[in-house]
Order: structure tokens, then C-alpha cells, then sequence
């Protein structure tokens, strides 16, 4: 048989296979997907082909799980552009791009890659990834997990080009109901330091803290004995990428970024035939990035949530007394260098507070060195407002506003905030008083224990006396 012939005859194969549903993983050009048709990958665990959400009649080309009870679907061709009817068709164009077509032929999506090639198939498989291929060499052109929607599966990859700048970006459901593009992102950032943001509208909305090697350390929950499959690598080439992959632990998991703007990590439960939460951010008001403004600091745990740091006051006091906390704070008394540059008076140096468990603030400044290296490079540095250190890391220190800071009950980070030497004199007075305290209360304690001795002699000598009398 030839190969044009062989074609025909896979051709035939998979239209007969569609129109009695059979389960095929493979559509070859120039076959199609007719609505309601399907196909499901080799192991049977997605299926791709139409589907309507919930509350709506709009059609759209998606891919969900095939074996679950639970109707989720994890990726959505035509987002922006829905079909009004069941007229929609998936096939392969003349110049070797996908495509979903309407009953006008008018096409509604796209792969839309340049070095397509007619002779070409494509193909689902079980991790859930659509890839378009060459038919001779097997080549991938184009697959929907370097185009994502709202669903992170394990083996895709969240990445950044930390020299372009250019992102794999996972958005948001408008609605529950509505699979067009949403308010919200999620990505890597393109800092020195790579960490996880979601962004509402274009801005910072959440963000994970900086990562470690192990973890991100503005995230106390995470556990990484539990998260072993979640990795983040660098390519040495630009590119930063996080990937996940928990199959022996949790054969269905999953990340989701909701239409509310959650990162949802969710896994299937068999026995309960649901999706089980297993992680979420944000996970409160305190985990909304910047709720307390500059220079303020956010705990969950009290009323109010927001406080000013030690030597900060609120810049707005009527704002924040109202409970509206993102004009945040400023400094009370100037630094050094600003006593210098403003009335030439030097004074005394500036010194540092230690605050404990903290989420170290955005905008985060990298170098290699020990903890009192950090404080050192710091304090030549007239720019520097705070500085950090972790192991993992090294130096992190800050010469801008501090963004997005809050008090952990568990972990976080040591921080030490740069203040003006007269910011510590209460305390350096109350060190002073005590040290007197503890000083006239030990003379105090060896008073009374020579006392009592000298007593105690005292009386042990009377008796002695009476007992020698007594004798005589």
C-alpha cells in the first residue's frame, strides 16, 4: 500500500472511529472535529472536543478529564471568540495551523504559528497537552501547554525570560461561567530572585516571596517534603521556569487560578468523588499584596491588621484611622545620611531593628555573603533601608519603600530595619534601668544572704554557749 493510500485509509479510520465514538488520541490531515464529536488520549485520561460551561449555551473547544465524575476542564481553545451553536469544527488549514472553525467557515481561533507544513497531524495525550506535529519526522510546532489558560498540570511549565521578559502567563475564568479572559495572571516575575506573582488587572495582587532552592519564604505553609515534585529551574540561557509533578503522591493534582483571583492547588478524591483543597493563595487580607502600604506591616491575628513599623507613623492619620491602610507610613526621625544632607549635623549612627518572622518586602536587592556581611554592605550603603539574609539566598536588602510586609505566626524571615540612632534611646534608657535593677537587686540578694548568715552564725554561736554552760 502507498503512502498516499495508507493516508486514505487512516483518513476513513478515524472519520468512521468519530461518528461511532470510538476513542482515538490522533486526527490527521485532513480530517476534523465536528461538534459534538471527540477524541480521548491513548490512556483514556483527557478528552478534547465541544463543550458548553454551566448556565451557558456558548460552545467552546476545550480539553477535561475523562474519567472523573466532576465535569473540570483544564484548557480552552477559543476564549474570546465563542460559537452560538454546535456548528463548530477543529481541523488542521491549508498552511498547517490549527483551527476552529464556525458554520461560515469564519475562523474564531488559531495556533497561529509561521512554520507550520501542511503534512501535519495533531495529537492528545495523557498529560493533557494538545500537540501539533509533522506527519514525516514527528516534529511538535505548536502545543497548548506553552499556551495555557487557567490550569496548571504537572509537566507544564510557568516560566520567564529574565532577559527579555517575556512570560508564560496563566489567566483567570472571567467568570465561573464565562471562560473568556479574566481580570487576573499568574507567572515567574523577571526579577533576580524568582518568585511567583499574580497580578488582578496588570498589578501585583499576590506574590510568593523569593525562592530559596527549597521553597518560597513568604510562604509558611508550604511544605517541601510534601511539595518534592515541584521544582524551579533555570536553563542558563535567560529562562526561569517552575514545574510540578506529584503523580506518586497525588495521581490527579492540580493548580487553578479562579475567576475571584485564588491560586488554588487542589487534588481528586476518590472517596469523596470531589476536587480536595489543598493549598490557596491568598490566604487572607494580609496575603493581598500591599494592604498596609509602605513601611507597614499586616498580622491576621490582630485588630487592626495593619500597624506602622517601630520609628514609622501613618502618612495619612484620618485614612488610617478609617481602616484604609495603603497610603501607609513614614519615618519619624531622618536616617544619617539625610541629617548630613540636610543640615550638615552627622550625629550618631544609624542601628537596626530585628523583626521575627516576617514576609520579606518586593523589590529586593541580591548579593552573596554572611548575615553580618548584609549588615555591613547596608550600612555603607546610604540607600539602604533594611536587609536580610537566608541561607539559601544570601544578602537581600532594600533601598526603596518596603511593600508587601507581614508578621507570620510560623517561619518567615529575620529583618532589620535601619533606623536613627534616636529611635533606640528608649530603649538603650530601659537597658540602662534595667541593668541598675538587676545590679541593686543582686547587692540587694547578697545583703540579705550576709544577713541571714551573720544571724544564723549568731545563733548557732548563742547556743553553743548555753550548751558549754549547761556542761559546767
Amino acid at each position: 500500500m502507498g503512502l498516499h493510500s495508507k493516508r486514505n485509509f487512516l483518513s476513513v479510520f478515524c472519520c468512521l472511529c468519530l461518528n461511532l465514538g470510538v476513542a482515538i488520541d490522533t486526527i490527521i490531515s485532513p480530517q476534523s472535529i465536528k461538534d459534538p464529536d471527540y477524541i480521548i488520549s491513548n490512556g483514556s485520561v483527557f478528552k478534547l472536543g465541544f463543550f458548553s460551561p454551566v448556565n451557558s449555551t456558548n460552545r467552546y473547544l476545550g480539553i477535561w478529564y475523562n474519567r472523573i465524575s466532576v465535569f473540570t476542564v483544564v484548557w480552552v481553545a477559543n476564549r474570546q471568540k465563542p460559537l452560538k451553536d454546535s456548528s463548530g469544527v477543529l481541523s488542521i488549514s491549508e498552511d498547517g495551523n490549527l483551527v476552529v472553525l464556525d458554520g461560515q467557515k469564519e475562523i474564531l481561533w488559531s495556533s497561529n504559528v509561521t512554520n507550520s507544513v501542511a503534512n501535519s497531524n495533531f495529537h492528545l495525550l495523557d498529560s493533557g497537552n494538545l500537540v501539533l506535529r509533522e506527519n514525516t519526522r514527528g516534529k511538535i510546532i505548536w502545543e497548548s501547554f506553552h499556551h495555557p489558560t487557567d490550569t496548571f498540570l504537572p509537566g507544564m511549565k510557568l516560566s520567564v525570560n529574565l532577559r527579555t521578559n517575556q512570560k508564560v502567563l496563566y489567566t483567570s475564568w472571567k467568570s465561573p461561567f464565562d471562560p473568556s479572559i479574566g481580570s487576573f495572571s499568574t507567572g515567574m516575575a523577571s526579577v533576580n530572585i524568582p518568585e511567583a506573582f499574580i497580578w488582578k488587572d496588570g498589578r501585583p495582587y499576590w506574590r510568593s516571596g523569593p525562592w530559596n532552592g527549597q521553597i518560597f519564604i513568604g510562604e509558611p505553609d508550604w511544605n517541601a517534603e510534601y511539595h518534592n515534585g515541584f521544582n524551579l529551574v533555570d536553563d542558563k540561557e535567560g529562562t526561569v521556569y517552575a514545574t510540578f509533578d506529584y503523580a506518586n503522591v497525588l495521581p490527579l493534582s492540580k493548580f487553578v487560578l479562579n475567576s475571584q483571583g485564588n491560586l488554588v492547588q487542589t487534588y481528586w478524591d476518590d472517596s469523596k468523588e470531589d476536587w480536595k483543597v489543598v493549598a490557596l493563595a491568598p490566604k487572607d487580607e494580609c496575603d493581598v499584596y500591599g494592604t498596609c502600604g509602605a513601611f507597614g506591616s499586616c498580622d491576621s491575628q490582630r485588630t487592626p491588621i495593619c500597624s506602622c513599623l517601630r520609628g514609622f507613623e501613618p502618612k495619612i492619620i484620618e485614612e488610617w484611622n478609617r481602616g484604609h491602610w495603603t497610603s501607609g507610613c513614614v519615618r519619624r526621625a531622618p536616617l544619617q545620611c539625610q541629617r548630613v544632607n540636610n543640615s550638615g549635623e552627622e550625629g550618631k549612627a544609624d542601628g537596626f531593628l530585628k523583626l521575627k518572622m516576617i514576609k520579606v518586602p518586593d523589590f529586593m536587592e541580591r548579593s552573596y555573603g554572611s548575615i553580618d556581611g548584609c549588615r555591613k554592605q547596608c550600612l555603607k550603603n546610604n540607600d539602604c533601608v533594611a536587609y536580610a539574609h537566608d541561607v539559601g539566598i544570601g544578602c537581600m536588602s532594600w533601598s526603596r519603600d518596603l511593600i508587601d510586609l507581614r508578621k507570620f505566626s510560623i517561619r518567615g524571615s529575620d529583618i532589620y530595619i535601619r533606623l536613627a540612632y534616636s529611635e533606640f534611646a528608649k530603649e538603650r534608657y530601659l537597658k540602662v534601668i534595667i541593668r541598675i535593677s538587676m545590679i541593686i537587686g543582686a547587692i540587694a540578694i547578697l545583703s540579705t544572704a550576709y544577713c541571714f548568715w551573720r544571724w544564723t552564725a549568731k545563733i548557732r554561736g548563742n547556743n553553743m554557749s548555753i550548751d558549754i554552760n549547761y556542761r559546767d
